[in-house]
């Protein structure tokens, strides 16, 4: 298990994957507003916990279970977002921020009961099924996808 520190490189490394088709320490470090030391470390880190492939000076790639992860942390702040903005009426701007702040503290089984709720009171397809944001198949549902 990595620390919340941790998931948020690994989210910020996933997002600028998908954006840039690659991942660099200047990048993550500038959109994270911290030092390309700090990112060092925690590339070390996440490699050490089989998230990242990564040699010295050479490219940045995340592991299957790497994504995994990073798309999970996503859709834990998407709930969470969704939540505040569409459901409690919080401006978006704001929305983002605590968004980012609950979900570094939230725990699995509350996402997972919050998702129920926002798609219930959002008129989005039902969940009343087993969801589980630690599964692949729950994240990418096309009951979740589909709007009624």
């Amino acid at each position: 298990m990595v620390s919340k520190a941790l998931e948020e490189y690994l989210k910020t490394m996933y997002i600028l994957k998908k954006q840039n088709n690659n991942i660099r320490v200047t990048d993550i470090a500038e959109k994270m507003n911290c030092t390309k030391a700090s990112v060092n470390k925690a590339i070390y880190n996440l490699k050490d916990n089989g998230l990242l492939n990564y040699e010295s000076y050479g490219t940045i790639e995340m592991t299957q279970e790497g994504e995994n992860l990073a798309k999970k942390i996503l859709e834990a702040y998407d709930i969470v977002y969704l939540f505040l903005k569409d459901v409690l009426n919080i401006e978006e701007e704001k929305a983002k921020k605590e968004a980012e702040n609950i979900k570094s503290t939230i725990t699995d089984e509350t996402v997972n009961k919050l998702a129920k709720y926002v798609h219930k009171v959002l008129d989005l397809n039902s969940l009343d099924c087993d969801y589980d944001i630690n599964k692949e198949k729950c994240r990418s549902c096309a009951r979740r996808i589909n709007r009624k």
